[in-house]
C-alpha cells in the first residue's frame, strides 16, 4: 500500500505540475480539455470493450450446457481454471478495456476534429464530397469501424473459447456439436463483424483517393473503373453473408453462412484483385498516357492545391551567360544587399569576438534578419548569447547552475553585406551591456535554445540579487547581479510546490535550499519550439526557431503548420526528408509523411518573460478553424500583430523546401509530359558537401528583386537541375524559384506581395551552369588555385562560404565568401576573399564591389556593401583576377602587425581574451577566491601561449 501511495504521488506531481505550467502561461484550457477528451475517450473505450467481452463470456458460461459430457482434458482445464473462474470472468475484460482504452484515448485529436468539423468549399473531383470529408471524417469513421471490428472479433474469440471449455461445442470424431445457445451467440457475433466488414469495405472506396500508386497518388483509371466498383460489391455481398448468419442464429442452419463465407472469399479474390489486375495490365498499361491522363491532372491540380503552389507565377528567363559593363545597373538595390557573411560559418567568429565568457555560447548556424538601419532594410546574420553550462567546469554545482548563471545576455547582430578590413564581421549589435544601431531592449535571454533545464529565479524584497546579469568588461571591476522580474515560471511560494517540484526534477535542492523562497519562480521547459509545442499541440513547428528584437523585447518567432496526410489526390512527402540538406539533418525513423501543408500561424516566445503568443496568420484555412472551436481563445488575430513584428516575420524555410520538392515534379501540369518526366528536376547537391555523403543545397534567405516583381524584397530562393542520375546527370540550371518571404511593417496587415512564388524557368539548351560546375570552376581555376595556395599557407585552411545565386543583370550571378581560418585553438574564420561567377567567366577579388567591376569588364554598373573595404593591387586578365604581390619585400608593415591579415586578426582577438583573463584575475584576488584565480591564471597562460605560438616563439 505504501508503495502504492508512493507510485500514486509521483503521478499527481507530474500532472501538478503540469497544472502549474500551463495555468501560468494562460494556457491551462489547452491542457484541461486534453484531458477530459482522453479521459471521456478512455472511458469509452474501456466500456465499449469490457462490456461486450464480459457479457460474451458471460452469455457463453450461463447458458453452457449443464450434463455436457466432456473428455478427460477439458475436465482437467475445468479443475484448474475454476477457483479463478470469477476473478478471470472481470478480469480479462477489464484488462482488455484497459488497453483499448489507452489505445482510444490517444485518438482525442482525431474526434475532436470530426466532433468540430469545418468544411473546406471544395469538393473532390470523384465522389464530389466537401474535402473535409477527408480530412476529419473518414480518418474517424475508419478509426470508430477498426475498433469496432476489434470489439466483435475479440467477443466471439471469447466466446468461442468459453463454449469450448463448457461443452457448448464438442468434437467428436469429425463431426462438430454446437448447443443451440453457442450458435446463436456465434452466428449473431459473426453476423455482426461482417456487417462491420461490409460497411469498412464500402468505406475504402474512398481510400483510394488518397493510396499511392506507381503512377500517383489516388485513384487511377483502374481505380475508378475497376477497384471502387468491385468494392461496392463486395460490401453488398458481405452484408448479405452477414444476414445469412443472423438466419442460421434462427433456422439453425450452418449451411447457407459458409457457403456464403466461401462466396465472399472467392469475390474478394476474383472483383478485389484479379478485375483490378486484368484492367491495368490488358487495358491500361498499352494506353496508360490517355487513359491515365485525367486522373493525372486531377493529381497534379489537387497537389498543387495542397501544398499551396496553384497559385505560382512562371516567368521566362532567358538567362544570358555574356558579363557586360553596366549589366548590373538595373539591379544596385540587389547588388548592394547580397550577403557576403555565412551564417552557417561566421559562428566561430561571434565566438572569439563575443562570447566574452566561456559560460555564453552561440548556435553553429546563425539566423539571417533583416532591420531597418537609417530608413533603409539591412540583411544581417543574427545570434542570442546564450548560457553554456558546461564552461563551469568544476564551477558547475546546483546553487550556480541554477540559481547564479540562470541566463543569457544579448543580441548580436553584424551586418550581412559587410566586412572589416582583415575580414571580421561588422557588428551593428555588440558588447556586454549590449549596444547598437537595434536600440534599447531587454537584453537578457531567461528563454532560449540552450536554456538550462531548469533556473530559479526571484528573491524576497530588498534582499541582495544573487543571479549573475553580465561580466564586466572593464579591468578589475566586478560582477553584474540581477533578480529576474517578470511571469516566467509556476511561483515556489509554499512547501507542498517545492516538494512536487523536487520530485519533479529529482532534487531535494529545490526543497531545502535557503535560496528557494516564497517570491522565487521555477523557469522550465525553456526552449521556445518546445513551449509552442506544447501550448499548441496540434501544429506542426518549423524546425528553426530565430530570435529578432520586437518592440523593445527579443522573441522567438516560431512558424507553425496544419499538415495533413489525407488530402485526397495530393502526392505525400516525408516532411523530415524534405527539409533535410547541408543545414538541417536527416531524422532517423522518421514517420511524417504528409500530403498537406499550410503555414497557419505565427508564433513568439519572448525572451525574457517566456510569454507565448499564438497569432492565426491564416484565419480562412478550415483545420485550423477547427482547432479554434476545439481550443477557442488562444489564438490571437493576425491584427493584433505589431508594425515591428510584421517586419520580422519571413515566409518559413521547411515549407519552402517542401514546396521545392513538389515542384521538381509538378512544376509540370501537362498531363503527357507528366507520365511521360521528360521534365523532372530537382535540388542541386551543396557544392561543398562530402561526395561520398553529398547533402541538397539549402535556400538562402536574400534581399533582391527577383525578375517579375516591382521592387527588391527580403526573399527565399533555391534552383533546380534536371533530374538524372550517374553519366547522364547534368549541373546546369533548368529553373530557379524565389518567394517574397517579407511580410511588410504595418500593422496587422500582410504586404500584398508576401508568398507569392516565382519560378523563373530557363533555357532548356544548358547554358547556364548550376552551383556544382560553378563550384567546379572555381576549384580547377589556375588563378584561383594560386591564390588559394597562398592563403593556406602558415598552417591555414581555406573555407568556401555559401554559394549564392542571384538572378541580375539579365542572367544569374554566383557569389562565394572564401573564408581562411589558421589551426590555433582560438582562431576563426576570416573572410579574405569573394569569387564571382557569370555564365562562364569568374573573377576573384578582396572585395565582392571589385570582384563585381572586374567579372563585368571594369565596371559592372552597381555596387556592393563592402566598398570599405580596400581591393590589393590587381589586374584583369580576360575576365579573370590575377594578383600581383609585392616581391620585393617592400610593403609597409604597420608598427605592431605582423603583415598577415589573418595572424593579426587573431592576435587581436587573443589580446582580448587575455585582457579579459586579467580583469578575472584581479576580481578573484580581490573576492578572495583562489579557485576562480587559478583558473584565469591558467586561461591567461594559455592565451600568451597561443599567441606566441602565431608568433613563431
Amino acid at each position: 500500500m505504501i508503495a502504492g501511495l508512493v507510485i500514486l504521488f509521483f503521478i499527481f506531481a507530474g500532472l501538478y505540475t503540469d497544472v502549474l505550467w500551463f495555468d501560468q502561461l494562460g494556457f491551462l484550457s489547452v491542457l484541461t480539455t486534453q484531458w477530459i477528451a482522453g479521459t471521456v475517450l478512455f472511458l469509452i473505450g474501456f466500456v465499449a470493450m469490457a462490456v461486450p467481452v464480459w457479457v460474451s463470456i458471460q452469455l457463453a458460461y450461463r447458458l453452457r450446457p449443464v450434463y455436457a459430457k466432456l473428455n478427460s482434458q477439458l475436465d482437467r482445464y475445468q479443475q484448474v481454471i475454476e477457483p479463478l473462474r470469477r476473478l478471470a470472468m472481470y478480469g480479462i475484460p477489464a484488462l482488455l478495456g484497459l488497453f483499448a482504452g489507452v489505445a482510444a484515448a490517444t485518438r482525442w485529436q482525431t474526434v475532436l476534429m470530426w466532433l468540430n468539423r469545418t468544411e473546406t468549399g471544395r469538393v473532390d473531383p470523384q465522389f464530389n464530397f466537401d474535402i473535409s470529408f477527408y480530412l476529419m471524417d473518414l480518418p474517424f469513421y475508419q478509426a470508430v469501424l477498426a475498433f469496432a471490428s476489434a470489439v466483435v472479433l475479440i467477443a466471439a474469440l471469447v466466446a468461442v473459447a468459453t463454449s469450448y471449455l463448457y461443452g457448448s461445442i464438442r468434437v467428436s470424431g469429425r463431426e462438430v456439436l454446437i448447443s443451440k445457445a453457442a450458435r446463436v451467440q456465434i452466428a449473431v457475433t459473426a453476423g455482426l463483424y461482417l456487417l462491420l466488414q461490409a460497411v469498412s469495405i464500402w468505406f475504402d472506396q474512398y481510400s483510394t483517393l488518397t493510396n499511392q500508386g506507381t503512377l500517383i497518388t489516388g485513384a487511377g483509371y483502374t481505380d475508378v473503373n475497376a477497384t471502387i466498383p468491385g468494392r461496392a460489391i463486395l460490401a453488398g455481398i458481405a452484408a448479405v453473408v452477414a444476414l445469412l448468419f443472423i438466419l442460421t442464429a434462427i433456422i439453425g442452419r450452418w449451411r447457407l453462412p459458409v457457403i456464403g463465407t466461401a462466396l465472399l472469399i472467392v469475390s474478394s479474390l476474383l472483383i478485389g484483385s484479379l478485375y483490378p489486375w486484368v484492367v491495368e495490365r490488358f487495358q491500361v498499361e498499352p494506353s496508360a498516357k490517355s487513359l491515365e491522363a485525367k486522373y493525372i491532372e486531377r493529381n497534379i491540380d489537387l497537389t498543387r492545391d495542397a501544398y499551396g503552389v496553384a497559385d505560382i507565377e512562371e516567368i521566362p528567363y532567358n538567362a544570358k551567360t555574356t558579363a557586360e559593363p553596366g549589366a548590373l545597373r538595373a539591379d544596385a538595390a540587389t547588388t548592394a544587399n547580397i550577403r557576403i557573411l555565412d551564417p552557417a560559418l561566421v559562428s566561430d567568429s561571434f565566438r572569439q569576438l563575443e562570447q566574452f565568457r566561456q559560460y555564453y555560447q552561440f548556435p553553429d548556424n546563425l539566423n539571417v534578419d533583416r532591420y531597418m538601419i537609417d530608413g533603409v532594410s539591412q540583411d544581417t546574420v543574427v545570434a542570442v548569447r546564450d548560457l553554456d553550462l558546461e564552461g563551469l567546469n568544476t564551477g558547475n554545482t546546483w546553487v550556480n547552475s541554477k540559481t547564479v548563471y540562470t541566463h543569457g545576455y544579448g543580441m548580436v547582430a553584424a551586418y550581412g553585406n559587410q566586412r572589416s578590413v582583415d575580414g571580421q564581421p561588422v557588428f551593428l549589435e555588440s558588447g556586454i551591456p549590449t549596444s547598437g544601431a537595434l536600440g534599447d531592449f531587454e537584453p537578457r535571454i531567461y528563454f532560449g535554445e540552450t536554456s538550462p533545464e531548469y533556473s530559479i529565479v526571484g528573491d524576497a524584497d530588498g534582499a541582495d540579487p544573487i543571479e549573475l546579469d553580465y561580466p564586466s568588461g572593464e579591468e578589475g571591476a566586478g560582477q553584474t547581479y540581477t533578480t529576474f522580474s517578470g511571469d516566467g515560471g509556476p511561483k515556489l511560494d509554499n512547501a507542498f510546490k517545492k516538494l512536487i517540484y523536487a520530485l519533479k526534477f529529482q532534487s531535494e535542492q529545490i526543497f531545502l535550499a535557503a535560496s528557494v523562497n516564497d517570491k522565487s519562480e521555477i523557469l522550465y521547459d525553456r526552449d521556445p519550439v518546445t513551449r509552442v509545442q506544447k501550448v499548441a499541440p496540434y501544429l506542426t513547428l518549423d524546425s528553426d526557431a530565430y530570435p529578432s528584437v520586437v518592440d523593445g523585447r527579443v522573441m522567438w518567432i516560431v512558424d507553425g503548420y496544419t499538415t495533413s496526410a489525407n488530402y485526397p489526390y495530393s502526392t505525400p512527402v516525408s516532411l523530415s526528408e524534405a527539409i533535410a540538406d547541408t543545414q538541417t539533418p536527416p531524422q532517423p525513423y522518421a514517420l511524417d509523411s504528409i500530403n498537406y501543408l499550410r503555414n497557419s500561424v505565427k508564433a513568439t516566445v519572448d525572451a525574457y518573460s517566456g510569454e507565448v503568443t499564438l497569432y492565426a496568420w491564416d484565419d480562412e484555412e478550415p483545420l485550423l478553424q477547427t482547432w479554434q472551436k476545439i481550443f477557442p481563445s488562444t489564438l490571437k488575430p493576425m491584427s493584433d500583430m505589431s508594425g515591428d513584428l510584421m517586419s520580422h516575420v519571413r515566409y518559413p524555410a521547411d515549407m519552402f523546401k517542401v514546396q521545392r520538392a513538389i515542384l521538381g515534379q509538378y512544376h509540370v501540369t501537362d498531363p503527357g509530359s507528366f507520365y511521360s518526366k521528360d521534365d523532372a528536376w530537382i535540388s542541386p547537391n551543396d557544392p561543398d558537401s562530402p561526395p561520398t555523403d553529398p547533402t541538397l543545397q539549402p535556400p538562402y534567405y536574400l534581399t533582391m528583386q527577383v525578375p517579375g516583381s516591382d521592387k527588391p524584397s527580403f526573399s527565399l530562393y533555391s534552383t533546380f537541375q534536371p533530374e538524372a542520375t550517374g553519366e547522364s546527370s547534368r549541373n546546369v540550371l533548368y529553373g530557379y524559384l524565389a518567394v517574397d518571404a517579407d511580410a511588410g511593417a504595418e500593422d496587422g496587415v500582410r504586404a500584398d506581395g508576401y508568398g507569392q512564388l516565382r519560378l523563373l524557368n530557363l533555357p532548356k539548351d544548358g547554358t547556364v551552369p548550376g552551383p556544382g560546375q560553378v563550384q567546379n570552376v572555381f576549384n580547377a581555376d589556375p588563378t584561383v588555385s594560386t591564390e588559394l595556395n597562398l592563403l593556406r599557407q602558415g598552417s591555414s585552411t581555406v573555407l568556401n562560404g555559401n554559394l549564392l545565386t542571384l538572378p541580375v543583370g539579365g542572367g544569374l550571378l554566383y557569389v562565394q565568401p572564401v573564408y581562411v581560418k589558421s589551426t590555433g585553438e582560438t582562431s576563426y574564420p576570416l573572410l579574405q576573399k569573394v569569387l564571382v561567377a557569370f555564365g562562364d567567366q569568374i573573377a576573384f577579388e578582396d572585395t565582392l564591389d571589385g570582384a563585381l567591376d572586374v567579372l563585368f569588364g571594369g565596371d559592372s554598373g552597381a555596387t556592393a556593401g563592402d566598398t570599405d573595404v580596400p581591393d590589393d593591387a590587381t589586374t584583369n586578365n580576360g575576365g579573370k583576377t590575377t594578383t600581383n604581390p609585392d616581391t620585393t619585400g617592400g610593403t609597409d608593415v604597420p608598427t605592431g602587425s605582423t603583415g598577415d591579415a589573418t595572424t593579426d586578426a587573431e592576435l587581436k582577438a587573443l589580446l582580448a581574451v587575455a585582457k579579459t583573463a586579467l580583469a578575472e584575475k584581479a576580481a578573484a584576488l580581490s573576492a578572495g577566491n583562489f579557485a576562480d584565480y587559478g583558473t584565469a591564471d591558467a586561461k591567461l597562460e594559455e592565451t600568451i601561449a597561443s599567441m606566441l605560438a602565431l608568433l613563431g616563439e
